[in-house]
């Protein structure tokens, strides 16, 4: 048993460090000063994404936050495998907020509880004022996502989001746009 949890350790190590980086930036980005997760919390749609293994062949993927009592954010991923009528996946975690972030920083988990490596950056680097769009990444260029409260999003806001991005030292040319319904 215990080689068994060591090896599934080891995998999931692996398939954390193989994720390309898309920062050609050492320096640490900024987030924005703080978030209200009242506001935040609820249904968004993604509109891009860096390339990923736990995304491959997503579309219709959606995201949703709510607010623990305990002070934590439960996040609910979903996608349509191969295509918005494919099978349905669900990924659930949690979101512990890091202390001193203004709500712009967490910590994200979805592996088990025993994986101690398992926590993944879920930072806040532009939010539109309204709370319509945001840009949310990893502080070392490995993932980076464009998400909408609407399944599609305005070409000058997406540019917008996409200029900031530029600005924060991460590559945009990887982002793929990600299928998502019309009505949403």
């Amino acid at each position: 048993m215990r080689l068994a949890l060591s090896a599934i350790a080891a995998a999931l190590l692996a398939a954390c460090t193989s994720q390309p980086d898309y920062r050609a930036s050492d320096s640490t980005p900024p987030t924005v000063p703080s978030v209200d997760l009242d506001r935040y919390a609820g249904f968004w749609y993604e509109i891009a994404r860096y390339p990923n293994g736990f995304e491959r062949n997503c579309t219709g993927v959606t995201a949703e936050y709510g607010l623990n009592a305990d002070g934590t954010v439960s996040v609910t991923n979903t996608c349509f495998k191969g295509s918005l009528d494919g099978e349905k996946t669900v990924a659930e975690g949690k979101a512990r907020i890091v202390e001193g972030s203004g709500n712009s920083k967490l910590k994200v988990k979805f592996a088990p509880a025993w994986v101690p490596f398992a926590e993944g950056d879920y930072w806040v680097l532009a939010l539109e004022p309204d709370y319509s769009a945001a840009l949310v990444g990893s502080p070392d260029g490995k993932y980076l996502w464009i998400l909408s409260r609407t399944a599609q999003l305005d070409a000058k806001t997406l540019a917008r989001l996409k200029t900031r991005a530029e600005e924060l030292g991460y590559e945009t040319a990887p982002l793929e746009m990600t299928l998502q319904s019309e009505q949403g």
